[in-house]
């Protein structure tokens, strides 16, 4: 069910109103709500008979020493204490449970559209911010389906009813309570508005202190390797002093509330007190009257402060809200109306014509590129860092998208293919092989969870993994540590290769896939990726010049251009700048 709708158009801070809210969140869930309503109109109703029985008990029963009727008076305010009791039960049985499960859809939903958003997304945002986002901010919604907004309309039922029953005993005080109440409502309904954008941006604060703390926590062996302890505690103590100045802010404006309602509510209890005395002095109200319009004037305060204390809650829940909107109407992936190919089989031709990138306006770090990469052959990428290599590998992995110029896959036009259909023949293996936390065997599974036993294996002793799984007492099942913390950079990229080998896919791209390992370890990759590679279109990114002679075509990128290009042979010949870098390292 989709709970928030989503745009295909980025909005600049949206704002999230109570209709909204209804529409999308509270009325698909009216049934609930409804029974919530009766809930809680129940419990209000047994909640007046104390008030209304306490007139009886002063009036009737003691002066008239009524022992029976005392009798049938207590069983009568027991039985609404226990309506009352039994109501507050099914009141959190129902709603606060419904709450709880529709933030975890929420929350499936929220991660669901962040996965779908591109690649640059995630390069510009903390991973800590987004979990921050997709944990935190929906919790207001609580609020929004729990007893917040039930009690928010039923504090109003209680409090309209018990204002007709005390303007039919006493206009003139109540009119007079009234008037500070009123006051107070109106210093409430100021107070909203002044605390949505704190609590909006204190979602925002959270999300970038968080974010910066997983950064720390994960890069924890760099920090403590530049002895740089003091620094990270110096940054988050001052993110921890936004969130305190923010808290700050908003816990002013509830105070101002809080005082308010204390001095106006008690300016009211004394100006009852002054009015009942001097009726009661005139004969004109009894001392049970008096006493069950003390009880009930406090039902019609307590759901007004009530609603004020929820009033604050539904404001942080609409801010939560905000924010999570922000994600919703950004454009996934796939939402490209133009992407409507959908590839059933590839052979895995690809050509860059006349292509050209650049990830900030007027800064191009490829200009005008033009290869092709036949089916079934391997296409090395060479070059000083930064010349743009892995942008072409970025872009060849649909992960980025070309300002200029087009790249076919089997003549089709890359930009109008389904995004899904292309990735399902891609593999990918980077520099930086990510690995999951948990065991050997999952992370090589991780592509294709319902492979037999037969094919694990297969892909176990291409990639050489089991060449260091066998000396460990759990073999594929060893638990690796968070991203493979346990294992030496060899082990880890073996690892990832057997991933790839076991995806079977059409298109390879390496991205530096050897630098991690030692000659050893490179021997035996070497080996894997011949057959890894064997019938593949691959793209490769290396820096040792050495692992690439056999390749099919080498391109030379330099500043964003193809220098050179030919085989290992041809290039070693022409003596230009691939002659150069293979030398260099052959010296080494």
């Amino acid at each position: 069910m989709q709970y928030l709708k989503e745009s295909k158009t980025t909005k600049s801070k949206p704002k999230v109103t109570l209709k909204q809210a209804f529409k999308t969140i509270i009325w698909p869930r009216r049934g609930i709500v409804f029974v919530g309503l009766i809930l809680i109109i129940i419990r209000s109703l047994a909640g007046f008979v104390l008030p209304l029985q306490s007139k009886v008990l002063l009036d009737e029963v003691v002066p008239n020493n009524d022992v029976n009727q005392l009798y049938t008076l207590i069983l009568i305010v027991i039985g609404a204490i226990l309506v009352q009791a039994i109501t507050s039960f099914l009141l959190t049985k129902v709603l606060s449970i419904q709450a709880q499960y529709l933030i975890s859809e929420l929350r499936a939903q929220v991660q669901k559209k962040v996965l779908s958003l591109p690649i640059s997304f995630f390069d510009s945002t903390k991973s800590g911010a987004l979990v921050s986002r997709i944990m935190s901010d929906v919790e207001g919604v609580r609020n929004l389906i729990g007893t917040g907004l039930v009690q928010l309309i039923g504090g109003s039922f209680t409090a309209i009813l018990t204002l007709i029953i005390l303007l039919r005993m006493n206009v003139w005080m109540t009119l007079f309570t009234f008037v500070p109440l009123s006051i107070f409502g109106l210093i409430a309904l100021k107070s909203f508005k002044y605390i949505r954008p704190i609590f909006r941006a204190r979602g925002k604060i959270n999300a970038e202190v968080k974010g910066r703390l997983t950064e720390t926590l994960g890069g924890i062996r760099v920090i403590k390797a530049f002895n740089a302890e003091d620094q990270e505690s110096k940054i988050f103590e001052e993110g921890v002093e936004n969130i305190y100045q923010n808290v700050k802010k908003s816990m002013t404006a509830t105070a101002i509330m809080t005082s308010s309602s204390t001095f106006l509510i008690g300016l009211a209890t004394t100006g009852v007190m002054g009015i009942g005395g001097y009726y009661m002095m005139q004969g004109t109200l009894t001392f049970g009257d008096f006493i069950q319009f003390t009880f009930l004037l406090a039902f019609m305060v307590a759901p007004i402060v009530q609603m004020s204390n929820i009033g604050s809650q539904l404001t942080e829940a609409l801010a939560g809200l905000d924010r999570t909107e922000e994600l919703m109407n950004m454009t996934a992936e796939e939402d490209n109306k133009n992407r409507t190919i959908e590839l059933e089989k590839i052979d895995g031709e690809i050509i860059f014509d006349d292509v050209s990138f650049a990830y900030e306006e007027g800064k191009s770090v490829l200009h005008n590129i033009n290869f092709q990469v036949p089916a079934g052959s391997v296409t090395a990428l060479v070059g000083s860092s930064g010349s743009g290599k892995s942008t072409i590998a970025g872009l060849s992995a649909t992960f980025l998208n070309p300002k200029s110029g087009k790249i076919t896959i089997d003549d089709q036009d890359m930009s109008k293919v389904k995004l899904s259909s292309y990735r399902k023949y891609l593999g990918v293996v980077l520099q930086d092989e990510f690995l999951f936390e948990g065991t050997i065997r999952a992370n090589i599974l991780f592509p294709r969870p319902n492979a037999t036993e037969e094919e694990l294996q297969n892909a176990v002793n291409a990639a050489y993994v089991n060449e260091f799984t066998d000396r460990f007492d759990k073999g594929l099942d060893t638990l690796i540590g968070e991203r493979g913390v346990k294992l030496s950079g060899g082990q880890r990229q073996r690892l990832a290769i057997a991933r790839a080998i076991l995806a079977d896919p059409k298109i390879i791209i390496l991205d530096e896939a050897t630098s991690s390992l030692d000659t050893e370890s490179e021997s035996l990759i070497q080996k894997s990726l011949s057959e890894l590679v064997k019938d593949r279109t691959t793209i490769v990114i290396a820096h040792r010049l050495s692992t690439i002679k056999k390749a099919d075509q080498i391109l030379v990128i330099e500043a964003g251009k193809i220098a050179e290009r030919g085989t290992h042979d041809e290039l070693i010949e022409a003596k230009g700048r691939y002659f150069d870098l293979y030398t260099y390292q052959s010296k080494i």
